[in-house]
């Protein structure tokens, strides 16, 4: 009796988290399927969620006559140096805030909070006026500094409470080899982080990724757009190409999904970790 309520309650749960799903993932489905349409299907009376004839032409156009691959080049340098740098300042400054006692401690986090919930519209300015006394306009430099400003505190948050999770006897473990705190730091701790490493450089990547406005904001040359910018090349005073769009925006979720499926046990393990004790 037992067993089979357990079987009608993990049935009502699968059944349960498969309409969630399906909630979820139908924009993402109206996306791909508008995006094998003609344009005249899109507008048809008779709308109809699959396409009667499948069309490519939307995929072919992005390579044929736009230049994806150099949009995408451009993302992928932005996203992969932003992530370079937020880890290489936020892994050693979580790792600080956790073990060590640094004075201010608690208001440093509440700065670091507090980034989180800033409007991105309220940095442009600043950042505008510092990137262009450094002459850094109209580069990668200032997409990749300025997405790195977002990704930096969410990694901070999301490591400490990792390396606060670590056992201490690790680290007198190490001291009693004779490891110094640098050794143990790269040694130790960093190996044992790795689900919170790799869930905080998805992360960082993912925003940069999807960065619009910093790019938009810090760089007129098209050549150096990334591909979140690509969009405006389907929308005219003539009218707006729909089909071409919504193909354009499935290649450019894609590297994001693709991140997801292969590191999604890192991904949920890390946040899980991350979240339990702040």
């Amino acid at each position: 009796m037992k067993l089979r309520k357990e079987l009608v309650r993990e049935i009502i749960l699968s059944i349960i988290g498969i309409l969630i799903t399906i909630i979820f993932l139908f924009p993402l489905l109206i996306i791909f399927f508008s995006s094998l349409k003609t344009e005249s299907e899109i507008f048809s009376s008779a709308m109809t969620l699959l396409p009667k004839k499948i069309d490519f032409s939307s995929y072919i156009d992005q390579f044929v006559n736009f230049n994806i691959m150099r949009s995408f080049l451009n993302s992928f340098i932005i996203a992969l140096f932003s992530t370079m740098l937020s880890l290489i300042l936020s892994i050693p400054a979580s790792y600080g805030l956790a073990r060590f006692n640094v004075p201010f401690k608690k208001s440093i986090l509440l700065v670091f909070l507090l980034t989180q919930l800033l409007p991105t519209s309220l940095i442009l300015t600043p950042l505008f006026i510092m990137f262009t006394k450094l002459k850094i306009i109209n580069s990668y430099l200032g997409p990749i500094l300025s997405t790195a400003t977002i990704s930096i505190p969410f990694t901070i948050l999301i490591m400490r409470t990792i390396f606060i999770k670590a056992p201490k006897e690790l680290e007198e473990a190490g001291k009693i080899d004779g490891c110094t705190m640098w050794q143990i730091f790269l040694k130790i701790f960093l190996p044992i982080s790795k689900p919170g490493l790799i869930t905080s450089a998805s992360f960082s990547f993912i925003m940069a990724w999807n960065d619009l406005i910093f790019s938009m904001t810090f760089n007129n040359n098209e050549n150096l757009r990334p591909m979140t910018a690509g969009i405006y090349n389907f929308m005219s005073v003539y009218g707006t190409q729909w089909n071409r769009i919504m193909a354009y925006a499935v290649l450019l979720v894609l590297p994001v999904v693709i991140i997801f499926i292969l590191l999604q046990k890192y991904i949920v393990g890390g946040l899980l970790e991350g979240s339990v004790k702040g």
